[in-house]
């Protein structure tokens, strides 16, 4: 028996055993237990430019306050499709020698939103360019800190041909200097536009374990749900372009306040475009297509709040419009 009160070396001998048993159940056997999955079909490997920008986002301590994994539970339905699996990270977490492992990118805290399909959620170059230099100027609420060391100032005569530049309005450079994102800052982009959830074409996606189930009609503020759920729905798709106030970001994203597309008596060219995405005015950024991820009912519902709020007052859209768009589209493409 163990003398551990009294015999110093058996404890220390004892401590040391336990240490390599736990290092190797908990750190080791995982870590090439990874190398046993494949990556979904269809998963794409990141570029160079990719990987430099996850390097970029480990050296800025991106992961302290954003997650990149969606949770098996309902209320993370809102960062994606289903709940993220162990294939997500194959290439992410390849082994940087037979020494290292990658870093974890799973996180623990959410300060910030989950990242796990922001590639989806944001296409936008310039969106992203703007939540780096300055993320109030697209997010007025939010707490994250400038990262302005990733653009440089410059002069127009000194701009090159492939030089991404910050609109002049935003960035209120004055005379002829302008604001160009550096290398690191393209990268860091580049990496989470990557950043999305792959379909699962050939196999059953994981569940998400369901909430308790809400009544339907006027909620506990005493508001219909209908309306509710449009607001919620702008909010997590709309409302980082256009802001929660409708107002947009001046030389950037368009406000909703007051726009006569929003406003106009036939909803179609307002349904045209949250169906097709916009990439019609270089002045602001390229709006993503929602054909493919929101349905006729969710589109209504978004619709309806643009036009019924912000001072905004136009009837709401018949599903029946939304469907025959859809399928006029459908037969196009």
């Amino acid at each position: 028996m163990l003398n551990l009160h009294k015999d110093h070396k058996n404890l220390v001998l004892l401590s040391l055993i336990v240490f390599v048993v736990l290092s190797i159940g908990v750190a080791i056997i995982p870590a090439y237990q990874m190398q046993e999955y494949e990556p979904i079909p269809g998963q794409l490997d990141l570029t160079i430019s990719e990987k430099k920008g996850l390097h970029v986002y480990i050296s800025e301590g991106c992961v302290a306050c954003h997650t990149q994994q969606v949770r098996n539970i309902e209320m993370d339905a809102v960062w994606g499709d289903r709940p993220s699996m162990a294939s997500d990270y194959y290439y992410s977490k390849q082994r940087m020698d037979v020494w290292r492992q990658s870093p974890s990118l799973l996180g623990s805290e959410r300060t910030g939103p989950d990242l796990t399909d922001i590639g989806t959620r944001q296409p936008s170059d310039q969106w992203h360019l703007l939540h780096l230099y300055n993320p109030r100027l697209v997010v007025e609420a939010s707490i994250m800190p400038s990262y302005s060391w990733l653009f440089r100032v410059t002069d127009t005569s000194y701009i090159k041909e492939d030089d991404v530049t910050l609109p002049r309005g935003i960035t209120k450079m004055e005379g002829s200097d302008v604001l160009v994102a550096n290398e690191e800052a393209l990268d860091l982009v580049a990496y989470l536009k990557s950043l999305q959830q792959f379909s699962m074409e050939d196999a059953v996606p994981p569940e998400f374990i369901p909430a308790l189930p809400k009544d339907i009609g006027i909620n506990e503020t005493g508001t219909n749900s209908e309306s509710s759920a449009g607001a919620s729905l702008y909010q997590n798709n709309c409302a980082a372009c256009h802001q929660s106030t409708g107002r947009g970001v001046k030389g950037a994203f368009p406000p909703l306040a007051g726009s006569l597309i929003v406003n106009d008596k036939n909803p179609e060219t307002l349904i045209k475009i949250i169906l097709l995405g916009y990439d019609a005015r270089k002045e602001y950024g390229v709006m993503q297509s929602f054909a493919d991820q929101l349905t006729d009912e969710e589109i209504k519902a978004i619709a309806d709040h643009e036009r019924s709020n912000w001072g905004n007052n136009a009837p709401k859209v018949p599903i029946e419009t939304i469907t025959r768009l859809r399928d006029s589209i459908s037969q196009v493409q």
